[in-house]
C-alpha cells in the first residue's frame, strides 16, 4: 500500500475515533467525520489506484464511523448505512461513490484543456 494509501487510511481511522467519544449531535459527528475521513479520500482519490480490497477497507471504517455518529454498536448492520433514504438507509457515501465522484470531476476538469466539453 502506498504511502498516499496509508495516509488516507489512518485519517479515516482517526476521525471515526475521535467521533467515538466526541459529545456532538450525530449530525454533527457525521459532518465532522465527513470533513477528515472522507476529505483526505476525496483529495487524492482520482490520483492514485486504489484495489477493491483497498475499498472495501476503507468502506469498513466509514461506516464503523457513521454507527459511531450515530452510537450504534460496530455490529448492527451495515444495509442500514448503504442504503438509500428511499429504501429506510441513511445513505451514507461509500468510497466507490465517492471514487466515482472524484474521477468524473478530474475528466470533467481536463476536457476543456483538450479542447472538448462533457456537457
Amino acid at each position: 500500500m502506498s504511502t498516499t494509501r496509508e495516509v488516507v487510511c489512518e485519517k479515516a481511522r482517526v476521525a471515526r475515533d475521535l467521533i467515538k467519544s466526541h459529545p456532538l449531535t450525530p449530525e454533527l459527528s457525521a459532518e465532522l467525520f465527513a470533513q477528515k475521513g472522507i476529505g483526505a479520500f476525496r483529495f487524492s482519490a482520482a490520483l492514485i489506484e486504489w484495489s477493491q480490497s483497498e475499498l472495501e477497507g476503507l468502506q469498513k471504517i466509514w461506516i464503523q464511523a457513521y454507527k459511531n455518529a450515530l452510537h450504534v454498536p460496530w455490529s448492527s448492520a451495515n444495509s442500514l448505512y448503504t442504503f438509500p433514504t428511499a429504501e429506510g438507509g441513511h445513505e451514507c457515501p461509500l468510497p466507490s461513490g465517492v471514487l466515482t465522484q472524484a474521477l468524473l470531476q478530474h475528466v470533467d476538469q481536463c476536457m476543456p484543456q483538450c479542447g472538448m466539453k462533457m456537457s
